[in-house]
């Protein structure tokens, strides 16, 4: 299986690379492909010093599956390009995410709908993947009216010169903002760019994409999204409303049994999910499950995921290993 990670040397990239080693991936050629800026470069995979390639000669080579992590105007020039020579992309862009022509995967929710004349195949955005997929056995059984999201995200999901920053603050460097103003002892309500109704870009995805992953375009959709001074793992407060009511213990029941979902929610103990304990795991952790006392139906519950691995690496890797179980590759 040859194997091409697009976009090898970013963030993302980085991380496909760690998940492609711990659930040994089994590939028989490996091309790192970044931009021109980093092709010669050496990057380590299993022991092997590996030479970054440029975009056309990736294609060249005709890969069976391409990962890509290298931004929208990346992947709406050169996915299509890959595609051609046979190769499947999975995108971690937001590029074809709303394209009707493109499915849009979380492999625990809707794997099953994806064939052979998929070439491309888009994975969602990091907040959105979290959130359905504890939301998905919840709507199959009691149908989602309504959902209510704010969202806590880590300065990692901006990428590395956002890190940068955080880490200059800390120390008391001036150095390049990736933020218009301090991320440090502070908390900015913006995410990404601001669009003509008001709300970011950021606040659109799970907004479009819920709907999309779900297949139901009824479910109504509100969010916030808020960046916090944390290098790893987004957290979501998520209001639901229901069409029929529930028992919140069998809620818990029904997550507890949900594959990729971790129940932690002790309050005794004082356990729920944090990003401190889920960055690095893959498991999406959801707790403070409780019900909306002010409102009929509604639950409220807690979610939280390492944003750089279930929310886009690993993701992107289950899609391709169901891609290669089913022998859709």
């Amino acid at each position: 299986m040859k194997i091409a990670v697009v976009g090898a040397t970013g963030m993302v990239g980085n991380v496909m690379l760690e998940v492609l080693e711990e659930r040994n991936f089994p590939i028989t050629e490996l091309l790192l492909v970044a931009s021109e800026r980093s092709v010669g470069k050496t990057i380590n995979y299993r022991g092997t010093d590996y030479t970054v390639i440029g975009l056309q000669d990736a294609v060249n080579q005709k890969p069976d599956i391409a990962l890509f992590s290298a931004g929208g105007a990346t992947s709406v020039e050169w996915a299509p390009k890959f595609a051609e020579v046979g190769t499947t992309v999975v995108d971690n862009s937001s590029a074809w995410r709303m394209d009707p022509s493109k499915k849009l995967v979380v492999p625990e929710i809707n794997a099953g709908e994806l064939s052979t004349a998929d070439k491309i195949i888009a994975n969602p955005n990091c907040s959105t993947i979290q959130m359905v997929v504890a939301l998905a056995p919840l709507h199959k059984k009691y149908g989602i009216k309504r959902l209510v999201i704010s969202t806590y995200q880590s300065i990692s999901g901006t990428g590395v010169k956002a890190v940068q920053q955080l880490e200059n603050e800390y120390q008391g460097i001036k150095g390049e903002m990736a933020y218009p103003y301090p991320i440090h002892r502070n908390a900015l309500p913006h995410c990404d760019v601001f669009e003509d109704n008001g709300y970011t870009k950021e606040e659109m995805k799970p907004v479009n994409e819920t709907r999309k992953i779900l297949n139901d375009d009824s479910i109504a959709v509100t969010a916030t999204a808020v960046r916090i001074p944390v290098a790893g793992g987004h957290s979501e407060s998520i209001n639901i409303e229901f069409e029929k009511d529930f028992d919140v213990d069998e809620v818990r029941k029904l997550l507890h049994e949900t594959d990729g979902v971790v129940v932690k929610d002790n309050l005794e103990t004082n356990t729920y999910p944090m990003p401190i304990y889920a960055e690095g795991k893959d498991d999406v952790f959801v707790g403070r499950i409780r019900r909306d006392e002010s409102q009929k139906n509604s639950l409220n519950m807690w979610v939280v995921s390492d944003n750089l691995r279930k929310g886009a690496a690993t993701n992107t890797i289950q899609i391709a290993e169901y891609l290669m179980e089913k022998e859709l590759v």
